[in-house]
């Protein structure tokens, strides 16, 4: 890999990771209709994933620092309520439980793990469709057109006041269905989940607040999928040191984005990205029917 291939890599991961136009659509059609092979090597995308990642923890450190810490607690009160649970039966004690959740961090833990769950089941069940799916260039274009008309209902829909404290598991759960569908290429995981947390009456910053840490544990997840797949190779110090320039490419183009974003949703400018995805689904489309 040369310097500049790994530079657009960092570019191409930290933008498409964090704006509203899929990175998994723009990479298939670019596969398909100039016939590139985009694989860049397992570890140079897991380091592009550290990036992407390490760009949210920087932007939201104070929160997910907060949210590290209540997770702990949480698993804590649990197991101390397990011990109360047997030595009450056992002694015939009364000694009252700890309330789990007792804060509004607390409740922003739960309310991700909920929505972890479906994202999870709906991502390594529908893998392999993921995979055919990115093969067809009609399916990015759909898709892509979808996402278009997703940021202009987010563009539409009227500000809401939700804060975690408002905010409902029924609502977490629904928006984790979301960012599992949102693995289909064309469909972008930000607007996906953020037109989903808008739709549930999010205030509209803790909606790309919401959206961009619950990214955490799906990141974390292909991290492991990919790092489970790798095995070690053959690599150049010239190559690790071009690969930790795209990782850190990535990582400040990424948070650039994410700032980028808080303004898009406060100031509801999302049009100008659907009208792009449009311009390139209906591009796609054509392509496919083209090629036929």
């Amino acid at each position: 890999m040369s310097l500049l291939q790994a530079v657009l890599m960092g570019l191409i991961q930290g933008l498409t990771e964090f704006l509203p136009v899929s990175s998994s659509g723009h990479l298939a059609i670019f596969r398909i209709l100039f016939g590139v092979d985009t694989d860049t090597g397992m570890l140079f995308d897991v380091l592009l994933h550290v990036g992407t990642l390490a760009a949210i923890c920087i932007v939201y450190y104070k929160d997910v620092w907060k949210l590290i810490v209540e997770g702990c607690c949480i698993l804590r009160d649990v197991a101390v309520n397990v011990v109360l649970f047997f030595k009450n039966r056992t002694g015939g004690g009364q000694e009252p439980y700890r309330r789990i959740v007792n804060s509004s961090y607390r409740k922003f833990v739960m309310l991700l793990v909920v929505s972890t769950i479906p994202t999870g089941i709906i991502g390594i069940a529908g893998a392999d469709a993921v995979e055919k799916s990115s093969e067809i260039l009609l399916i990015p274009g759909i898709c892509l057109i979808a996402t278009a008309v997703l940021l202009v209902i987010a563009d539409k829909t009227k500000d809401g006041g939700k804060l975690p404290k408002n905010v409902t598991y029924t609502n977490a759960f629904g928006i984790g269905i979301a960012q599992g569908i949102a693995t289909l290429p064309g469909l972008s995981r930000s607007g996906t989940t953020i037109t989903a947390c808008l739709l549930s009456g999010f205030n509209r910053n803790f909606a790309v607040k919401y959206s961009f840490l619950m990214s955490i544990p799906a990141i974390l997840g292909a991290l492991v999928l990919e790092l489970k797949d790798y095995s070690a190779a053959a690599v150049s110090g010239t190559e690790i040191v071009y690969y930790i320039i795209g990782m850190l490419i990535s990582a400040l183009v990424g948070y650039i984005c994410i700032k980028t974003m808080l303004v898009i949703v406060r100031k509801k400018k999302f049009i100008g990205f659907a009208v792009y995805c449009l311009i390139v689904g209906a591009v796609s489309i054509g392509g496919y029917f083209y090629m036929a």
